[in-house]
């Protein structure tokens, strides 16, 4: 009995090796996190890894060449104080309110969004390049509206975005595009359908009134895709 589950146990070993040799990097949950690969099967567990492994997170955002600086933890006293967070100073878009403060796995989620998903559709949809990204923010010490519960936001974990502007000046505007038939409409539908690939919670104008104007995307503890 001893030596067939011994058996066994190297079959297994052996399957799952050859699976590791085989499947594409982005739909093995057993290669590293690599922001510079394909979005795949297994990107949003390695996205959830890297909450857990902060040094690595960093080197990881570091290889796909995001600029970012590390901001000192809060004093004890702060109202809502942080560890050690990102500051983003440059990506391969412009935000209007950068730099911004950032949980380094929220980072690694924004920027796979803005570099798989968003940049793409922009030249899909308009047929030009992606020049801008228009957000509210990323850190805010406040409670979820009508709440008692802190919000992603306070943990320096989320970004509110309002809108896009591409390369030749076309504006796209959460509030005034979303569901309208037309090229901006496509465009919102598929980069909030993206942003449910890789964050945990994304929500839009359709999950309530206080979300009428702008994307919530967050890498919180909680899941939702609305």
């Amino acid at each position: 009995m001893r030596w067939r589950l011994i058996g066994l146990s190297l079959i297994s070993f052996s399957l799952l090796f050859a699976l590791h040799m085989v499947i594409p990097p982005q739909h093995s949950p057993f290669r590293p996190p690599d922001l510079n690969e394909p979005l795949g099967l297994a990107t949003y567990a390695k996205l959830r890894h890297l909450k857990r492994n902060p040094l690595q997170c960093r080197d990881v955002l570091a290889a796909a060449n995001v600029d970012f600086s590390i901001m000192p933890a809060d004093e004890p006293a702060a109202s809502c104080p942080l560890g050690e967070t990102l500051v983003l100073e440059r990506s391969m878009t412009r935000y209007n309110r950068a730099p911004m403060r950032f949980s380094c796995h929220q980072l690694a989620a924004l920027y796979l969004w803005e570099r798989r998903i968003v940049r793409p559709q922009a030249e899909k949809v308009f047929g030009t390049t992606l020049a801008e990204i228009q957000t509210y923010g990323t850190f805010s010490c406040r409670n979820i509206a009508g709440t008692e519960k802190r919000s992603e936001h306070a943990y320096a974990n989320a970004i509110d975005i309002y809108g896009f502007i591409m390369q030749d000046g076309e504006r796209v505007d959460i509030r005034q595009h979303w569901r309208e038939k037309s090229p901006r409409g496509k465009f919102l539908a598929r980069v909030h359908k993206g942003a449910c690939r890789l964050f945990s919670v994304t929500l839009g104008p359709d999950f309530n009134a206080d979300h009428a104007d702008h994307f919530h995307l967050d890498m919180g503890s909680q899941t939702s895709c609305k």
